[in-house]
């Protein structure tokens, strides 16, 4: 079946020069000179792809926009233009235009361009999982999302520890969600209204780490120009979360042991002990079992916090929880970036489920927010799902079945990432989740200086 376009420029040359170059492409093409003609055209004749002059006397580009938008989402609108102006490329493309280009950009171009507008109205009429806008009563705060055993799993151990004030132990890969499990044994339970406090072990040096665990007194070091509270002494009688524990030096270890055993603390420089009255929740991305074997970890400290454990499922291994994670973070996307995708074609979907997700569900969140951000209308676009490959060398399982070691999965990945974004430091950080010292650190750890 032809497909439709309704043309609005009152430059009567470039009209006709660009309605008889469209129907030589076997477009059925209607034109019309005047904004308030070309949007009853419109309402009369359902077209595929809108193609508007900006600047119309009776009624603008912009206008025309709009009212196509409210009349029918679905119609693709090409605004074309004389002059390039940023703040109504910025406007039009919040209201929802396909796209916006210059009239010197060619009838090539321009011809391209009304093609990949109508393949994207095309996936929109096709068959797709729908994103609604029912955020829940919860809202859109991070949580946790699945239904697959393994996290039903989760959510009962999470029920039974709540409720107590038992030490509790999370493991899993990096970016499955361990610190949402920590915040959800916080918020659910009998800590729900207290202080619930975080820090990574990997992001700190010792020294530093020190003071922000237990605190320090004025004068303990240089640079310590006054007394300051440590996580443990902040958390009170509400959660800490040490993340990372197994990054640990052996001097910290030993002092988190008597924390745990005597149930207080000494702030650096300090002499006073000081009451430790907080839950602790520990979490790790390494098999703590084998670091205690190889002696890098103490296992007096491993069996104190080992009271409890819970283990975070890799994404591959749940991937009947990808279509419940998708909307989720497309419904937060949609807010936070002011969005409006609400469908999500089933190839896509397909894509999505038979990728490896070696970065897991922080990857998939990621892969999605790039998308969503070069996404036009109201459809997840297959050409933006960004998904880094897996080639000989960087799949998760080698030729003999074996599985990569976690750091050198994580170096692939952040070495991908970095490539991605030409090695912007800040775009990698927002991509990765995490910190700049982090990044810095992990850049130097893997020798990812010249990426």
């Amino acid at each position: 079946m032809m497909k439709k376009i309704v043309l609005i420029d009152d430059d009567k040359h470039y009209n006709e020069t660009l309605s008889v170059y469209l129907k030589e492409l076997n477009y059925c093409v209607i034109s019309t000179t005047s904004g308030v003609e070309g949007f009853n055209l419109v309402q009369r004749e359902h077209p595929d792809v809108v193609l508007s002059d900006l600047k119309i006397q009776d009624l603008g580009g912009i206008e025309v926009l709009k009212k196509v938008k409210d009349f029918d989402r679905n119609i693709q609108v090409i605004l074309i233009t004389a002059f390039d102006d940023l703040e109504t490329t910025i406007e039009a493309m919040q209201h929802g235009a396909y796209d916006y280009i210059e009239k010197s950009a060619g009838l090539e171009y321009i011809k391209d361009v009304i093609k990949k507008a109508i393949d994207v109205k095309k996936l929109n009429e096709q068959l797709s999982i729908p994103v609604t806008e029912d955020f829940s009563s919860a809202g859109i705060s991070n949580r946790l999302i699945g239904k697959s055993p393994l996290m039903t799993e989760i959510y009962k151990k999470i029920g039974k520890v709540s409720s107590s004030r038992i030490n509790v132990l999370i493991q899993g890969d990096s970016g499955t969600g361990k610190e949402l499990v920590a915040k959800t044994i916080h918020y659910t339970g009998i800590t729900k209204d207290l202080p619930f406090i975080a820090i990574n072990c990997s992001a700190l040096p010792e020294t530093l780490l020190e003071s922000e665990l237990f605190g320090h007194e004025k004068g303990a070091f240089t640079g310590a120009i006054r007394d300051k509270k440590g996580k443990f002494e902040l958390a009170g009688m509400g959660s800490i979360f040490i993340d990372e524990v197994s990054e640990l030096s052996p001097n910290l270890q030993v002092k988190l042991l008597r924390v745990f055993q005597e149930r207080e603390f000494e702030k650096v420089g300090g002499e006073i002990s000081i009451p430790m009255h907080a839950r602790i929740i520990t979490a790790t991305n390494k098999n703590l079992n084998n670091l205690v074997k190889e002696g890098k970890f103490r296992e007096d400290l491993f069996y104190r916090i080992n009271v409890f454990s819970i283990e975070t499922p890799p994404l591959r291994k749940r991937l009947e929880d990808i279509p419940l994670l998708t909307v989720y973070f497309l419904r937060k996307i949609n807010k936070e970036l002011n969005k409006n995708i609400c469908k999500i074609p089933y190839e896509v979907m397909e894509m999505l489920q038979k990728h490896d997700w070696t970065g897991n569900v922080r990857e998939l969140e990621n892969c999605l927010l790039q998308a969503s951000v070069l996404t036009q209308g109201d459809i997840l676009q297959k050409e933006y799902i960004n998904l880094i490959p897996r080639n000989e060398n960087q799949n998760i399982i080698d030729l003999k079945n074996k599985i990569l070691p976690l750091s050198e999965i994580e170096k692939i990945y952040i070495k991908g990432v970095l490539e991605e974004v030409k090695g912007n430091k800040k775009k990698a950080c927002k991509l990765l989740g995490i910190g700049k010292t982090t990044l810095y650190n992990k850049i130097k750890e893997y020798n990812l200086s010249n990426t």
